[in-house]
């Protein structure tokens, strides 16, 4: 009996002694933070490492995470400005920078950023149009995260963002809005399609004026051009007839050239009235040209008379 109440005693002092252990060391985990209280009173807060408290005095009344937190908002109805009710939901990021402040600050900082996120959720959806609602979003996440962050402050929390996840209309409202943007896409294909036909009439409109220009001036420079040639032509033509004359004038003056002239014109003339009688031609001329003799004495006439004097 002896023995057996002795190692009674011997358990129960290392019962004791591994309870007083507990509640004397303690380690807290990296990113945590123990809010400790003394006799019903907060003594301190106890961060990351090892800690040695005061056996049945200090108490570890809270235990706290420091790490970022993300929170589900769960799905509520909200009303927007033009009395549509759309299902919103959304997550939110917190973390808490004070401990002593989120253990007594409020009973429970997570509920009551909870509710508070969806009231203020309600009230910046109700501010605007079911149209606004998703090109708002960015807004509303904004406004959201100001008005939380007012109110956790004292509660030793800092809320760093809040993200919408979901915003959904009523199933009627959706199938307006799918009609809407429907006939919003049809009017802008005609809207293009007729700009573009605009825009291609303008280019082929410009193209023909670009080339009838370009054919007038075209033109303009050809009839120029020929003006010139044909101006150059007459001149080199009257130049070299000018030049022949006063050659056969200069050939005239000298010794034989009047016989030469005779001669020439006496050929030219008998040829030309031998073609007349081949072709078979009826035809009235003066009786002075049959006489071939005045004729040349007409003609030789004519040119002394011309001639300058020796």
């Amino acid at each position: 009996m002896d023995i057996t109440g002795g190692l009674i005693a011997l358990l129960v002092l290392v019962l004791f002694f591994l309870i007083l252990l507990a509640k004397t060391a303690v380690v807290v985990p990296q990113q945590s933070a123990y809010v400790v209280e003394r006799l019903g009173k907060y003594s301190g807060t106890l961060f990351a490492g090892f800690h040695i408290l005061t056996p049945f005095i200090d108490v570890i009344r809270y235990r706290l995470s420091l790490k970022e937190q993300a929170i589900d908002i769960p799905e509520q109805i909200c009303i927007t400005r033009d009395n549509v009710q759309v299902h919103v939901d959304g997550v939110l990021y917190l973390k808490v920078l004070n401990p002593e402040r989120a253990a007594y600050g409020i009973s429970d900082y997570i509920f009551a950023i909870i509710q508070l996120a969806q009231t203020t959720l309600r009230s910046e959806i109700g501010r605007i149009d079911l149209d606004r609602t998703f090109e708002e979003r960015q807004n509303i996440n904004t406004q959201t995260v100001s008005e939380l962050d007012k109110a956790s402050e004292p509660w030793g929390v800092k809320v760093l963002r809040y993200e919408i996840k979901n915003i959904t209309p009523p199933a009627d409202v959706l199938s307006a809005m799918e009609k809407q943007m429907r006939a919003e896409r049809e009017k802008r294909a005609v809207i293009l399609t007729s700009e573009g036909q605009r825009d291609s009439a303008i280019n082929t409109a410009e193209g023909e004026k670009q080339r009838v220009i370009k054919s007038s001036e075209a033109r303009k420079m050809q009839q120029i051009n020929e003006a010139e040639g044909q101006g150059q032509a007459i001149l080199t033509i009257a130049s070299a007839t000018a030049e022949g004359i006063r050659r056969i004038a200069e050939t005239i003056q000298q010794p034989g050239g009047m016989q030469a002239v005779n001669l020439r014109v006496a050929e030219q003339y008998i040829t030309q009235f031998g073609n007349l009688a081949k072709q078979g031609n009826s035809l009235i001329i003066p009786t002075t040209l049959t006489d071939v003799g005045s004729v040349l004495a007409a003609a030789m006439k004519i040119i002394k008379d011309t001639s300058p004097a020796a």
